[in-house]
């Protein structure tokens, strides 16, 4: 079993590239690491934007540690990106998963995630328009995809999401999702799953289960985020609080469905409001624990 460390617990505290990778190598004592666009605005100036990109690449490099991929974070979104209703800002979206690219090609990182976006209320609700959506998100993917080549990227990997106004957030849907993508990209385009939206109940129901997740859509997955949460909201909470998340279900889920190989980074979403310290010891605290699971 792989473990890797999202960076999202360093949003508004840790920025010093080179004491954040300091931190990741001597407190975490991780090896894998998913950089996340809450770092680095991929809308910033290209020139500025990565010369930071490529000191965050120097700094984590210098402490043995591998940046795998960039990923979308918070600000990211917070909009609706490709499944937006009007087709300027589907534009204005495809534009920034550009930028994305280009940013992570700076890092020299060749994979890059993402959710897809979010449909208004009046669309996810209209079964034509939701159809309509879907295909051209498709074609905005297939589009990113040899947009992707071109600059060096290997793979894109699509967040299945807690959201019914989403795609996919299901394990029927992104199943669906890959089968229509596959053999139509210029580079494989494959699922990020995430432990905790898996098992979000009050949208799945029986299908919130973790197991069922990665045997649907084993041939596909691409990477795991993994978080502690108690199935009722997405809690992106660390390893310090109680919730359903156990050890004996994480080595049961992944065995069971052959995933060892697959990177499980720990994707930590806190209160900006917390102060750092006690963020601090509850991420030490939460990769202490979690290497003991992943025997690393």
């Amino acid at each position: 079993m792989k473990l890797g460390l999202n960076l999202s617990f360093a949003t508004k505290r840790w920025l010093n590239p080179e004491k954040l990778a300091e931190m990741c190598k001597r407190d975490f004592g991780v090896r894998y690491i998913q950089f996340t666009w809450d770092l680095i605005d991929p809308w910033w100036p290209e020139a500025q934007r990565d010369a930071l990109a490529q000191r965050y690449q120097k700094a984590f490099r210098e402490q043995g540690l591998e940046i795998t991929a960039t990923f979308g974070g918070l600000a990211a979104y917070t909009y609706a990106q490709l499944l937006a209703p009007t087709k300027e800002e589907k534009e204005i979206s495809y534009a920034f998963f550009k930028r994305a690219i280009d940013m992570t090609a700076a890092m020299g990182v060749d994979v890059i995630g993402t959710p897809i976006g979010g449909m208004t209320h009046e669309d996810a609700v209209d079964p034509a328009r939701r159809n309509e959506l879907y295909h051209i998100a498709l074609d905005y993917l297939r589009k990113l995809a040899e947009y992707g080549r071109e600059k060096g990227i290997k793979e894109i990997q699509i967040e299945a999401t807690p959201l019914a106004t989403e795609f996919p957030h299901s394990p029927k849907e992104s199943l669906h999702l890959m089968k229509d993508l596959d053999g139509t990209t210029a580079i494989p385009v494959k699922l990020l799953i995430d432990w905790g939206h898996a098992l979000y109940k009050p949208l799945l129901k029986e299908e919130a289960d973790m197991e069922l997740w990665l045997k649907t859509c084993a041939p596909y997955i691409g990477a795991i985020h993994i978080q502690q949460t108690d199935g009722m909201l997405d809690r992106h909470w660390d390893f310090t609080k109680e919730g359903i998340v156990t050890p004996d279900l994480i080595k049961k889920a992944t065995k069971n469905a052959g995933a060892e190989n697959i990177i499980q980074y720990l994707e930590v979403v806190t209160a900006f409001e917390e102060f750092d310290d006690v963020v601090y010891e509850n991420m030490k605290k939460s990769m202490e624990f979690l290497k003991d699971v992943f025997k690393q």
